[in-house]
């Protein structure tokens, strides 16, 4: 018997392992953020992370140990086979470098030498019971939340430093550089924005810019002290927010001379709370609220939220839109066009400057993007032909969007960096230039809070006027795409729920000819994006 309990035990500290680096990944994952960490579990993903049948059999397991009596050697034996599987599917795992695992910052670094100490100390306590080993796996997603949760102060004081020395930092090379500083906030089209721009500035500037995903307070203040450098004379910072007061924090630290509010919609709604909370942090009112005395304050004419904060502003202000016709524009544009690998259009000022643009971006969104960098590019004395040029070095992985055709002929666009409501829409009136036939692989949408089923049900309209096939890869709102796509016409056998990758691609493979067009739409599974692009 005790060869027995030692085989458990090794087993058991493998999982351990596994589950520990997961719901430390998981942490990360939401930034340490409290209310995005438990949203997830609203969601079916994390429902199943609960609900998981292995975890349940657990607990059942444990309960039956204080009534089994006799028959309690055979519970062992079925724990034994449990922890055998789970340790053998990590070690496969690892090996196929299939594990997820946090980045290993050194906040991790240290969280998991916490944690392991943790386990470590419990099972010397422990003393090798087979039922505590069971009790400690069962609560380990608390015990590692309690860890994580219990030096989130500490690390704010940490943070809270760092932010300080970004602060001073930059104070120092504005005084010594004359350094300009542009803050692009909203619910979308930051990345891009601030991509397009940093592109067609560095064509007459020295030009620092945030790295992707690196829009928080800390990362914007790790770009300062890592990158930033004395004959710097533009930073680009995109600024993202899950809370109020956190635009607001990294204005003060930044003091920018010019702000970018590219539009607002509901996506993190669930994060705020309500729409007044995320207009007034992520939808720009933190970021106008700095600038009102001393900086220039530009919105995306296109979105509603970005036009009343633009009425209630009283500082100095302008406004970009696709067409001079809601306000009075500065810069809008005409002689639109729109191909499969690029975009074309007038760009025009209220001056009456004018230049023709030819960009290789995909989806006529980007325009409004394209817009707002021009704006900003003129306002630090580029002029339109010089603008122009600059943008042929734009690329169409700057603004999120690639697509490529496969050797049968099929065309795959993979739009998985990011997500969101407008993005949708956008991407699928895109797919509409295709003549073959259009299918869309696609997650539900998360954080949208109360406006999520009404959201769902506008994609679901949409996706049955664009697409021929659509394929959902989670459950959450499939039932409100679904109903609302059949009540605009499209048949339900045309809209699936699939979360097996192998199953989509054969789905797909069947489905789609040459000259077919698949869009790959959010945040998907990484083996789901890889299948589609390799079989195709």
């Amino acid at each position: 018997m005790f060869k027995f309990i030692v085989l458990l035990i090794i087993f058991w500290f493998l999982w351990e392992l596994k589950y520990t680096l997961f719901w430390l990944y998981l942490w990360q994952l939401k930034d340490y953020h409290i209310p995005r960490f438990i949203d997830h579990f609203r969601t079916h993903k994390g429902r199943k992370l609960i609900f998981a049948p292995l975890q349940i059999v657990k607990i059942v397991l444990l309960a039956s140990f204080f009534i089994a009596g006799s028959l309690g050697e055979y519970i062992f034996y079925l724990l034994l086979l449990i922890y055998i599987y789970q340790g053998v599917s990590f070690l496969i795992g690892l090996s196929k470098k299939a594990i997820k695992r946090p980045v290993p910052t050194v906040k991790i670094l240290f969280l998991t030498a916490v944690s392991a100490a943790v386990i470590y100390v419990f099972f010397v306590r422990s003393q090798e019971q087979v039922i505590a080993l069971l009790i400690f796996d069962i609560l380990t997603p608390i015990i590692i939340s309690i860890v994580v949760l219990f030096f989130q102060p500490f690390f704010v004081l940490v943070r809270n430093q760092v932010l300080s020395r970004a602060r001073d930092k930059i104070q120092k090379t504005k005084a010594v550089s004359g350094l300009k500083v542009v803050a692009i906030t909203g619910s979308y089209g930051k990345t891009s924005t601030k991509e397009f721009l940093a592109t067609i500035l560095s064509k007459k500037f020295n030009v620092l810019k945030t790295k992707d995903h690196q829009n928080t307070e800390v990362g914007v203040a790790r770009c300062i002290l890592d990158d930033l450098k004395p004959n710097h004379e533009i930073f680009i910072a995109e600024v993202g927010a899950y809370n109020k007061g956190k635009v607001k924090e990294v204005c003060k630290i930044l003091e920018p001379q010019i702000g970018i509010v590219t539009g607002v919609n509901e996506q993190h709604l669930s994060l705020f709370g309500s729409m007044k909370n995320l207009v007034s942090a992520e939808g720009g009112g933190e970021l106008a609220e700095f600038l009102v005395n001393k900086g220039l304050l530009i919105v995306n004419g296109g979105n509603k939220y970005c036009l009343d904060l633009y009425k209630k502003f009283s500082g100095n202000k302008k406004i970009y839109s696709l067409h001079n016709k809601v306000i009075s524009s500065d810069i809008w544009a005409d002689s639109i066009a729109i191909d499969k690998n690029k975009i074309s259009f007038l760009a025009v000022n209220k001056s009456g400057d004018l230049a023709h643009f030819d960009v290789r971006v995909l989806g006529g969104q980007n325009i409004q993007n394209l817009l707002a960098a021009i704006l900003v590019a003129s306002e630090l004395g580029m002029s339109f032909g010089e603008i122009a040029e600059a943008c042929k070095n734009i690329f169409p992985e700057q603004a999120g969007m690639t697509i490529t055709q496969s050797g049968s002929g099929v065309y795959v666009i993979d739009s998985s960096y990011s997500s969101n409501p407008d993005g949708v829409m956008a991407d699928l009136e895109y797919l509409k230039i295709f003549s073959g036939k259009k299918v869309i692989v696609m997650p539900c949408l998360i954080e949208l809070g109360q406006a999520s089923r009404a959201i769902h049900r506008k994609i679901g309209k949409k996706i049955a006027e664009t697409c021929d096939l659509g394929i959902i890869t989670t459950k959450e709102f499939f039932k409100e795409i679904v109903e609302n796509a059949q009540n605009w016409g499209e048949q339900k056998k045309n809209i699936l729920q699939i979360s097996d990758a192998k199953l989509i691609r054969e789905k797909i493979t069947a489905f789609c000819k040459p000259g077919d067009a698949i869009l790959l739409e959010g945040r998907s599974r990484e083996d789901i994006i890889t299948i589609i692009k390799k079989s195709v």
